[in-house]
């Protein structure tokens, strides 16, 4: 996992949910619902081997994962 880099899975105040960056301002995309949103940030994960939290509609988060490519 790169060092630092965390992808959030977050309610937006608009009733979907965003997908950001640990410490960005802005969401990388908004989804209207929660399972397309997990479903990009695992591909954004997986693809730049970062960490995800996956946050409930009160903030709280319920799942972590991390990405890593596997070594040969």
């Amino acid at each position: 996992m790169k060092k630092g880099v965390i992808h959030h899975v977050t309610p937006n105040i608009n009733g979907g949910w965003s997908v950001r960056k640990s410490g960005a301002s802005k969401a990388i995309r908004v989804f209207k619902n929660k399972d397309d949103a997990i479903s990009f940030a695992n591909r954004i994960a997986r693809d730049s081997e970062t960490g995800l939290f996956i946050h409930k509609r009160d903030g709280r988060v319920t799942t972590f994962k991390t990405f890593e490519k596997k070594r040969a």
